[in-house]
This record gives C-alpha cells, sequence and structure tokens, in this order.
C-alpha cells in the first residue's frame, strides 16, 4: 500500500465509533489528571492499564496515548497559572508562563501554550507518518557513548539556563547529579548515598523535588510578611489571549525550533518530552534577541518547551513500537499494555501490524484537534482561577502537593522530604540559585551515569570510545563550544554592567 492509502485505512480504523470514544476518553483524562500537579500520565496510566487488557489493541494503545499527550497539554495550565509544574515536562513552562500570569496576562500564555502543543504535535506526526523508518535507522546507530555525550550536552545546556550568574548554575547542576545518585547503584546493586535511611533505596524522585521547589517554595515565599508578589488582575477576553505581534513573531520560531529537536530527541531511545523541553528552553534563551526578557515572562519560553514536549511525544513512539525501547517510564507502561495484547514491537511492526500504526498515528491527528477546541474555550475559567484570594488558594494547593507527592510510592516519606527540600528551595530563592539547572541534573544524572559504565565496560576502561565514535566526538565538541559560548557571554554581560555603572 502507498502512504496516502495507509493513511486513509488509518483514519478509517481511528473513526470508528469504540475508538473515537477511547480517544475521547483518554484525552479528557490526560487533561484532568495533567492539570493536577504532581500526578502526570504515569499516574493515570497506572491506574487504567488493567481496565484495558480486554480492549482491542489498537483500541487500547488510541486511549493510552490519548492519557500520555493529554497530560502533556494539562500540565501547562497548573505551570503557568500556580507555577505548579502539572508534569515534569511543564516544569519549565513556569518559569515565563507563571511570570506573565503574574503581569496580568495569564490567557495569552495559556493559549500559546495550547496553540505550541497542538502545532508541535501536528508537525511531528507528519514527520513520524513520512520519515518513520529513517529515524529509526539513526536510532539504531546510537550506543552508550553516544547517549552519554548527548546526556553530557544536556547538562552543559543546564547551567545556561539561569543566565544571571553561570557559576550558580553550574552548581545548581552538580546539586541535581548528587541528588540522582542517592539509591541503588545500578551495577552492584549496593545503597549509595543513603545514609541509612531505607525509604532512599529507591533514590529520590522527580516528582518529590519538583513539586517542593517549584511548589511549596513558592507557597512560603507567598506568605512571607508584607513580601508576596501581588497578581494584578486577570483579563480573560479574547483580545487578552491573543499575542502581540512582537510577540507572534517571536513564537513561531520558537515553535518550529522547539518542533525539530523534541521531534529528533523524542525519536531517541531514553530521551523524551522532559529533556526536550529543557533544552528547548535553553535553545531560546541563547538564539534569542531579547535575552532580558527571560525570567520576566518571555513567550518564547512558553512556546518553544511546549511545542518541544508534545513532539517528543508523538516521536517517542517510534522507538517503543519499532526497536522495543521505550523512552520514559509512559512508553514502558504502553510497552508492557502491547506485549499483553500480543503485539511484537520492532522493526516490522509497520508491516506486520499496520492496522496498529496506522491507525495509532491518525487518532493521534484526532485527539489532538480535540483538544484544540477543548482547551481554548475554557481558557477564561482557568485564567479566573487567579481572582480567587490567595488565603483560600494555597490550603488546596497543599493538599494536591500532597497527594501528587504521596501517589510516586504511597510512602509518607515523601511527604517529610518534600517538607525538606520545599525548606531548601525558600532558601535557595534566597539566594538567587536557580531550580531549573538542578531538576535537568536529576533527570539526566542516573541516565548519564549508567551510560558512562555501560561504555567504559563495551572499552574495558578506555575512555577513547567517546571519542572514536563519530556521533559521539561532535557531540563533544558541540559541549566544548557551548561551554566557551556560555563562558564568554558571561564575561560579556558582566563587562557591560560595569561600563554601565561606571557611566
Amino acid at each position: 500500500m502507498s502512504f496516502f492509502d495507509n493513511i486513509a485505512h488509518g483514519f478509517e480504523l481511528a473513526f470508528s465509533w469504540w475508538n473515537l470514544i477511547y480517544c475521547v476518553v483518554g484525552v479528557l483524562v490526560g487533561l484532568v489528571i495533567g492539570a493536577l500537579p504532581g500526578l502526570g500520565a504515569v499516574t493515570a496510566i497506572s491506574m487504567l492499564l488493567p481496565f484495558t487488557f480486554g480492549f482491542d489493541p489498537l483500541s487500547a494503545l488510541i486511549m493510552l496515548s490519548g492519557i500520555f499527550y493529554g497530560a502533556l497539554y494539562g500540565g501547562s495550565i497548573a505551570s503557568i497559572l500556580l507555577n505548579l509544574p502539572g508534569t515534569p515536562a511543564n516544569a519549565v513552562t513556569a518559569l515565563e508562563g507563571n511570570a506573565l500570569a503574574k503581569q496580568g496576562r495569564a490567557a495569552m500564555p495559556l493559549f500559546m501554550a495550547t496553540v505550541s502543543s497542538f502545532c508541535g504535535s501536528i508537525i511531528a506526526l507528519i514527520f513520524v507518518s513520512v520519515a518513520a523508518p529513517a529515524i529509526v535507522t539513526v536510532a539504531l546507530d546510537f550506543g552508550p557513548p553516544e547517549y552519554f555525550s548527548m546526556m553530557l550536552l544536556g547538562l552543559i545546556a543546564a547551567s545556561a539556563v539561569a543566565a544571571d550568574s553561570l557559576l550558580r548554575s553550574i552548581g545548581m547542576t552538580v546539586v541535581g547529579l548528587l541528588i540522582g545518585l542517592v539509591g541503588l547503584d545500578i551495577v552492584s546493586g549496593m545503597m549509595r548515598y543513603t545514609f541509612g535511611v531505607p525509604m532512599l533505596a529507591e533514590g529520590i524522585s522527580f516528582i518529590v523535588v519538583a513539586m517542593a521547589l517549584f511548589g511549596l517554595s513558592e507557597v512560603i515565599s507567598n506568605l512571607e510578611p508584607n513580601t508576596r508578589m501581588e497578581v494584578l488582575k486577570p483579563k480573560t477576553g479574547l483580545r487578552d489571549m491573543l499575542p502581540t505581534a512582537a510577540e507572534a513573531r517571536r513564537s513561531v520560531g520558537s515553535i518550529l525550533r522547539g518542533t525539530a529537536l523534541g521531534g529528533f530527541l523524542g525519536a531517541l531511545p531514553g530521551a523524551g518530552p522532559t529533556i526536550s523541553s529543557f533544552m528547548a528552553y535553553t535553545v531560546e534563551q541563547r538564539v534569542s534577541r531579547h535575552p532580558e526578557l527571560f525570567g520576566k515572562g518571555a513567550i518564547e519560553g512558553v512556546a518553544g518547551p511546549e511545542a518541544a514536549n508534545n513532539s517528543a511525544a508523538q516521536t517517542g513512539f517510534i522507538p517503543t513500537l519499532t526497536l522495543g525501547i521505550p523512552g520514559d517510564a509512559v512508553q514502558a507502561l504502553i510497552l508492557g499494555s502491547l506485549i499483553v495484547h500480543g503485539i511484537q514491537p520492532g522493526p516490522l511492526v509497520m508491516t506486520r501490524s499496520p492496522d496498529l500504526f496506522w491507525g495509532l498515528i491518525a487518532s493521534m491527528w484526532i485527539g489532538n484537534i480535540m483538544i484544540l477546541f477543548i482547551n481554548i474555550p475554557f481558557i477564561g475559567m482557568w485564567v479566573r482561577m487567579l481572582s480567587v484570594p490567595y488565603r483560600l488558594f494555597y490550603p488546596p494547593i497543599i493538599i494536591f502537593l500532597c497527594i501528587g507527592v504521596f501517589s510516586v510510592s504511597n510512602s509518607t516519606f515523601n511527604l517529610y522530604l518534600m517538607a525538606g527540600l520545599g525548606c531548601a528551595g525558600y532558601l535557595l530563592t534566597k539566594l538567587n540559585c536557580p531550580a531549573s539547572p538542578l531538576l535537568l541534573g536529576l533527570i539526566l544524572g542516573p541516565m548519564m551515569e549508567e551510560n558512562l559504565r555501560r561504555s567504559l565496560l563495551l572499552s574495558r576502561g578506555s575512555p577513547m570510545i567517546f571519542i572514536e565514535s563519530p556521533i559521539s566526538a561532535g557531540i563533544l565538541v558541540c559541549c566544548l563550544l557551548f561551554l566557551i559560548f556560555s563562558i564568554y557571554s558571561q564575561i560579556r554581560s558582566r563587562r557591560r554592567s560595569r561600563m554601565a555603572d561606571a557611566t
């Protein structure tokens, strides 16, 4: 069958009544779960996975995937309005989205997040439909050395997320790496850095750290007498949702760059929406002609990451379906569902199970269009949440934080851990230390260590394996250039500030 015949057949399957119902249920559950801080798609899919075992394989995959990308849409709501990441992939959206919300412009970043997510998803789906076989070939060339180099690039990029102080940003990245090392050693199975606390054997969850640094520390800061930043009265009209002409022009490039970056990273096993959104934010900060706006409400910091994480969510199905290698925890659950239904993922899945592959692609088109028309009419209702007095608002926030953190492992220890990290996050805020590099270090650190040790095992301890691979060597050169550019930019900005003070 030709490409267009496959697409037409996929839409024929996706438009069946049952598959449409499963698609609607999936995206609605994803939107609601994503908007609740700390829960995310992993929680929703874990709860609903047993109910899909009696479904047709395509129907089960349509509903589970709808929860996945629906949660990414919904996660931006809490990030922008409350500075509470709905999902880990939306954590970086809070940096600029919440700053705009405090200026009374919450409707605009919500609208742009929805549009950016939709554009990123649709462009990525076109890319997946056309170039899936080629992407699989590229992904097969990535081994442990290439993944280590890519993770190292991500960590160096994390040091550039905070423009105020490169040294503080590097320090926070190192702290994130250290937190990521807590728990069982991936090779020996021995506990490390747990200080005799058995509850730390599984490590410190990203959700706990994100909720503490972004959520609880924000609540503590706002409860401090005479220091809470007043949020301007939100505007909810149609014109208030639209960006200015200058913001729209800047957003177009951000969406395209975020989509390309997220699409590439999502197709690599082990990467995913979270890494893609952080990397997209770093790229936007570096290429922007107005870097001074970042941290104060730069719309590029919303459009780029949201396009990237949704693009990565779509292309993330490529390694899951064609290689049997999930990109993140959500994809691992979906992979398990496929195996239960008797579908063996692999390079031949497009030919052996064409109904599954093309039906899923078509359902993603339908689901993303559904979300676009569901989200935009409700923007005004979401924005009105900011009109609620904060004294009535923060108790439910803390309740949602506790529910989200407790659901990670059903452990009260995580609640105490969140409380301690929240106090630490409050002190870090006072010291002007950014939280984003710490979070990215926490995400990439364990994966980076795993691929480093695998590479050294393959080379019998020789570090030359990272240079012998052309892909790895090229990425390492990019790391060096990025580090030099970051140091140069920091020195130049300091010189400019000194010259301004002298005049």
